[in-house]
């Protein structure tokens, strides 16, 4: 379940790590789209559209469906979720730091204010 699990989520930020796929997956959070919808804001053939658009389909955010000759596709939005998880992980380990250099930092200035306090 570990190593499944470990392999979405890389299939995840693999997908997202792709400035292309992130447009397309904004073009999507809109609403479905063609792959030639998709393809239209780039540079970029329409076989490399569809490229795109498998990655991000193995990585479970994008659904496809063919309608006649047109390929239709829909945002999955659920598996961003395993990654939205990993990275708040590290969200709340920087926070727990930072909480303890704020309160470093809020005692070094009460002792200095104090030290300052007993000079006059």
């Amino acid at each position: 379940m570990v190593e499944e699990s470990s392999s979405r989520l890389d299939a995840v930020f693999h997908a997202l790590a792709d400035p292309t796929r992130r447009s397309m997956l904004r073009q999507l959070s809109a609403g479905e789209r063609t792959v030639g919808d998709l393809a239209a804001p780039h540079p970029m053939s329409l076989a490399a559209a569809s490229k795109h658009v498998k990655v991000l389909e193995e990585a479970g955010l994008v659904r496809r469906e063919i309608r006649g000759r047109t390929h239709v596709c829909r945002l999955e939005a659920m598996p961003m979720h395993a990654g939205q998880e990993w990275i708040r992980h590290f969200e709340r380990f920087w926070t727990e730091r930072l909480d303890v250099l704020e309160a470093l930092l809020t005692a070094n200035d009460e002792k200095e204010h104090g030290d300052d306090q007993r000079e006059r």
